[in-house]
């Protein structure tokens, strides 16, 4: 079978992956900004005064914006390294 316009295809995948990285990347100002707006409204600067659940969703709150970004790195170094893995 020709194999001539497989390159086409790669070429594809690898626009459409880099518009998702970037896309994400765009997105993570909204998410920061929400992150920074959750924060202060459980107080979760002091941690001596806040309760043991406040400061348990404080640390789930932190922890989108890394997942996020894994997220991203994830879906789009996927869909290029499953056109080479194929």
């Amino acid at each position: 079978m020709n194999n001539k316009g497989q390159f086409a295809q790669l070429g594809l995948t690898i626009v459409i992956a880099v518009m998702i990285f970037m896309s994400g990347m765009i997105f993570i100002n909204v998410i920061k900004d929400s992150v920074v707006d959750a924060r202060t409204a459980l107080s979760c600067s002091s941690a001596l005064i806040i309760s043991d659940g406040t400061k348990l969703t404080c640390l789930g709150i932190d922890i989108i914006l890394p997942y996020f970004i894994l997220t991203i790195f994830s879906l789009a170094g996927g869909l290029i390294i499953s056109k080479f893995a194929i």
